[in-house]
């Protein structure tokens, strides 16, 4: 969240006028579990309001995972909740997931088949793909990279990304998923991919990121975000 969304945005300030100010509260995870993703998120309300104090005109949950893993469509309930708190605190925004996020954004570009690439364990991968399933997409092929420490997922190389996909089953897929994870870095790797794939390729920080630009009633561009970002949709 504090990395590749606040880099769009200020890519953004390149070719169009408006101005950005970022403004983050934390929940505390160490270890990527299930056990630590629900503590983590029981701490959502109390960041939401304390980010309603500043005013802010849009607020973003950045943990995908986080969300999913608290069962099919709880990013419709945790939006509607945390929203319920700003305006309780006099300051009314809307509240987008990076989980709704993506979900949405594969409905704006018209995929149907798609393959995912998640830093996550097995089991909350697949947690992940039963999620997305559930939203009506089909999962052709997916990839769990199994980096249990939070951290580390936010280190890892975007450079291997386009090689995992290689080895992916992705002829058949309309978009390709290339981090289900705000925190794993990806943007370095997505032009590579789609010139690679012919695929349109998003991730969680590129959906999120439409998302807030479209809650904002601003034009989704981005300069070498993607598809999602190009100004096509």
């Amino acid at each position: 969240m504090e990395t590749e969304i606040p880099a769009m945005l200020a890519a953004r300030q390149q070719v169009r006028p408006e101005r950005f100010t970022f403004h983050s509260s934390r929940m505390r995870m160490k270890r990527v579990v299930k056990e630590e993703l629900a503590a983590m998120d029981a701490e959502s309300d109390r960041c939401a309001l304390e980010l309603s104090d500043a005013r802010v005109d849009v607020l973003g949950y950045a943990c995908l995972v986080a969300i999913m893993a608290m069962g099919h469509g709880y990013h419709r309930v945790s939006e509607k909740r945390l929203q319920a708190h700003t305006a309780a605190n006099g300051a009314d925004a809307p509240v987008i997931t990076s989980a709704g996020a993506l979900v949405d954004a594969l409905k704006v570009i018209g995929a149907r088949r798609i393959a995912v690439v998640a830093p996550y364990m097995k089991p909350l991968t697949e947690l992940v793909v039963d999620y997305i399933r559930n939203e009506g997409y089909e999962v052709v092929d997916w990839r769990a990279l199994e980096i249990p420490d939070n951290l580390e997922v936010g280190r890892h190389d975007p450079a291997r990304l386009p090689g995992i996909v290689a080895q992916m089953n992705t002829a058949d897929v309309d978009a390709i998923v290339l981090s289900a994870c705000v925190q794993m870095p990806s943007l370095p790797a997505v032009a590579k991919v789609e010139a690679m794939t012919g695929k349109p390729v998003i991730t969680a920080s590129i959906a999120t990121t439409y998302a807030i630009l479209r809650q904002l009633d601003l034009e989704p561009v981005v300069p070498g975000a993607g598809a999602l970002l190009s100004g096509a949709y």
